[in-house]
């Protein structure tokens, strides 16, 4: 196995670009703040940006709990690439990602100043700055997977030479120094309303409750609806609405909604 490496301070590019170097060098793995990435899929490994301090990223970035690097060590072992790039802000610190991972010693050593001329690595540092974003070399949906509620723009699409597209997630990780939000179940409850209520067969939400979980939310909800009309039709298309909508507006993941017709409104003859 041939071990290449990719090294720059933090906020200079190297995530943003680790597709184009590897699709340059043919290597199809990536190790990335944690991560085990195969070609656009997650095989492996938990996110350094999911931790709630820079220190603990840090140490989720070095593979220092070994169950983390044990799980990242046993997909290598099965998967058996040939070549594979260690993303890291130091020599040192790819150094000790090989060894913790049980890799050959780095061959190769890439650093973004020999990929990028000064004036495009200072934007990156500056948006890092102002705006905390953070790259994820995959597409939304595998993010999603562990992610929940730390997205700024959902998917990004940048061409990648011979090699038609790659697409890359941009989040906003909890230790980023402009912190993290939180959002109100009202809100939550207040767009799910909304959109049962567009429907004329609902005649009122009663409740709607909330699970938290640590990938993301279920929804139940209870409703009363009128009399005389289908019930399940408007009701699915509903759950599909709720859905991009919550997900949308929050970016939170919705794992599951349940919806529970309690009761029936019958129109009064007059």
């Amino acid at each position: 196995m041939k071990v290449y490496s990719l090294v720059g301070e933090s906020g200079t590019g190297k995530s943003h670009h680790a597709s184009f170097i590897a699709g340059k060098y043919g290597i199809r793995f990536i190790i990335d703040d944690g991560l085990l990435i195969k070609g656009n899929s997650i095989v492996a490994g938990i996110s350094a940006k999911k931790e709630a301090t820079k220190i603990g990223a840090i140490k989720r970035a070095l593979f220092t709990d070994p169950k983390h690097a044990e799980e990242v060590k046993k997909a290598i072992a099965e998967l058996k690439p040939d070549k594979i790039l260690i993303i890291g802000t130091s020599d040192r610190m790819v150094d000790a990602i090989a060894e913790k991972l049980s890799l050959p010693p780095v061959s190769v050593r890439i650093y973004i100043e020999d990929v990028l001329p000064p004036k495009q690595i200072e934007i990156a540092r500056e948006k890092r700055l102002l705006e905390g974003k953070h790259v994820i070399p995959v597409p939304t949906f595998e993010v999603k997977k562990q992610f929940s509620g730390y997205f700024l723009d959902p998917l990004r699409i940048f061409r990648r030479k011979r090699s038609g597209y790659y697409e890359k997630t941009i989040v906003r990780p909890n230790y980023s120094y402009l912190g993290k939000y939180t959002i109100s179940e009202g809100v939550i409850n207040s767009i799910v309303s909304h959109e049962l209520l567009l429907f004329k067969e609902v005649y009122r939400v009663n409740k709607v409750v909330t699970e938290k979980r640590e990938e993301g939310i279920i929804l139940n909800v209870e409703v009363t609806m009128r009399y005389g009309f289908n019930l399940v039709a408007p009701l699915m298309q509903a759950m599909e609405n709720i859905k991009r909508q919550v997900e949308r507006m929050t970016a939170l993941n919705v794992l599951r909604i349940n919806i529970y017709v309690k009761s029936l409104y019958v129109t009064k003859n007059k």
